[in-house]
């Protein structure tokens, strides 16, 4: 993306990988959800089974793990783009190959943008806008064409994308829900299934890319196993069981009090928590700002301020988050005190459209550490209610011209939240506001998220290290209204839109530094969500005979560069 990449053109692995590292043996993982019923990850409908994407697809490049944005040839034997980038080819492998053997050609490229811009999920469209026309050149050859010539990550994320077989779907449709095993050309193809309760993967004997430099030392296990768990406490207890072998945690309460016994003891389960250097993003309530309820950035604010954070820390979580304070938190990306230099230069001509706080304030969520107490905070959350209009009759919050009540409901479709959710209700009901806290299952809340049915839900906006793109799926009017992006928010600012822009269009590292730290400024003072939290650590547990790599990359755990050991 920028600079020069850290592997030459004669690399042999990469560093984070055992090259020799032994193929064979099985890994059983679990997913905390209530099933699938689909194989097609890549439209809206249905609720896609795990591990599709990554296994069963390969694409024209693939980034280093270790990189903030390098992209290394996969499908693509090599790239051609210029200067100004406002073209990219992608020349392809002659030994690419589908499962059935067919060959991966330029038309399945063609295809399969052509595809997923029309009939994909939406996040496509914006993904990929810019590209202005796509040109089968070759057999093996293809050519975009792209408008935006700025957009220098463009050929990059052009690279990630999925080819698709276009023979295979010369008499199927694409945009069927089913359980049809679909034809990929990728590590692992499906062996099994049973649907909504499991799904196993048998890796492929003669894959084509097995011994690219990109492909050495990893997907080392001849299956992989996914089942499904409905319940948490239930998954864990399968796990301690020897039901499937490599835990990620995400439960403070857990981590420090669940992983204990003579398994643990002796060694024949190994847990350890592993540092990592990538972007924590932002997990957060998230504030349905299309709702009426929350149009006033006041009235979002207030509900922050009654969030007790510094309490949840202390009696749920052992004290072992910090708090989050930006969007790009743990990485250079974070914006920080108040405005200056470049950023300011950058954030100067959208003074009149922005809040002044944006230039006097630092951003920080409510605490409720040192001298500041959550009666202070509820009580600035009152000033800011009276501010919007609101005040409080017969011990009910209401609007002063319309009447109606401030009312809203927190969706969940994890148990185990509810004793986050629950104190929070409780401190704005001291505030008058009237508080419900639904649990649903896990397909009904990505039905109801995808069609932004919902007042307030978590979720976690994951940022790399090298942001581009996606920031339209996240940020932009265009998509505010599209049901299935990731503007969950509603976000609909133009000097959001503005500022997303020049982040794509960044020419160097420090320009996109400080444009990032813009962006994220702005959205922090537009209080869209409640930040929560965040581990600079990956929380881990793993049967003993599983082995890794001694060097983990900057992005984290990656259990796909691991092995079955003696």
């Amino acid at each position: 993306m920028h600079g020069e990449p850290a592997y030459g053109p004669d690399f042999r692995h990469f560093d984070y990988v055992n090259p020799d590292a032994p193929k064979g043996g099985r890994l059983r993982l679990a997913v905390r959800a209530n099933g699938y019923d689909s194989f097609n990850p890549f439209v809206v409908r249905g609720v896609a089974a795990a591990g599709l994407s990554g296994y069963l697809y390969e694409t024209l490049l693939v980034s280093s793990a270790d990189e903030p944005f390098s992209a290394y040839g996969l499908i693509a034997e090599s790239i051609e783009t210029p200067e100004d980038r406002s073209y990219v080819a992608y020349n392809l492998r002659p030994e690419a190959q589908f499962h059935d053997g067919h060959p991966i050609t330029a038309e399945d490229v063609a295809f399969t943008f052509e595809t997923l811009m029309e009939e994909g999920h939406p996040f496509y469209r914006s993904y990929y806008a810019g590209v202005e026309n796509v040109t089968v050149e070759s057999e093996h050859r293809v050519r975009f064409d792209l408008g935006e010539s700025n957009n220098r990550e463009l050929p990059l994320i052009l690279g990630q994308m999925p080819v698709l077989p276009a023979h295979y779907y010369q008499e199927r449709s694409f945009g069927e829900r089913g359980l049809n095993p679909p034809l990929g050309s990728g590590p692992y193809r499906i062996k099994e299934f049973e649907a909504g309760r499991y799904i196993t993967y048998e890796r492929v004997e003669n894959y084509w890319a097995r011994d690219l430099p990109v492909r050495t030392g990893r997907y080392n296990f001849d299956q992989l196993r996914y089942d499904y768990y409905s319940d948490e406490t239930v998954s864990l207890e399968a796990f301690k069981a020897g039901d499937y072998d490599f835990r990620v945690e995400s439960s403070a309460k857990n981590w420090a009090t669940a992983y204990t016994g003579d398994r643990f003891n002796s060694g024949q389960i190994v847990t350890e928590a592993i540092e990592h250097e990538r972007p924590a993003g932002m997990q957060a309530f998230i504030f349905n700002s299309r709702r009426g309820q929350f149009a006033d950035p006041r009235v979002r604010r207030a509900i922050a301020y009654a969030f007790d954070f510094d309490w949840a820390n202390r009696n749920l979580f052992h004290d072992q988050y910090a708090r989050t304070n930006s969007y790009f938190e743990n990485s250079e990306l974070a914006s920080s005190g108040l405005p200056e230099g470049r950023e300011l230069e950058i954030l100067e001509p959208f003074r009149d459209q922005l809040p002044e706080e944006v230039f006097t304030e630092a951003y920080e969520a409510p605490s409720t550490e040192g001298d500041q107490t959550l009666r202070d905070n509820l009580r600035q959350a009152m000033a800011l209610l009276k501010q919007a209009g609101y005040g409080i009759q017969d011990g009910t919050m209401v609007h002063g011209e319309s009447g109606e009540p401030l009312s809203f409901e927190f969706l969940l479709h994890q148990k185990n939240f509810e004793r986050i959710v629950l104190p929070f209700k409780k401190n704005l009901e001291r505030l008058g506001m009237e508080v419900e806290v639904r649990l649903v299952d896990t397909n009904q809340y990505v039905e109801r998220v995808q069609n932004f049915d919902f007042d307030i839900v978590t979720q976690v906006i994951a940022q790399s290290d090298s942001p581009g793109n996606e920031q339209r799926d996240f940020w932009h009017s265009s998509v505010a209204g599209i049901k299935g992006s990731r503007n969950y928010a509603g976000v609909s600012d133009p000097v959001v839109d503005a500022l997303v822009e020049q982040v794509i269009q960044a020419p160097d590292r420090d320009e996109l530094v400080h444009r990032t730290r813009a962006l994220d400024r702005v959205l922090l003072h537009g209080h869209y969500v409640v930040p929560q939290w965040h581990l600079s650590m990956d929380r881990i547990a793993y049967w003993s005979f599983l082995e890794r790599p001694q060097t983990t990359p900057k992005n984290g755990v990656d259990i796909d560069n691991w092995w079955y050991g003696n």
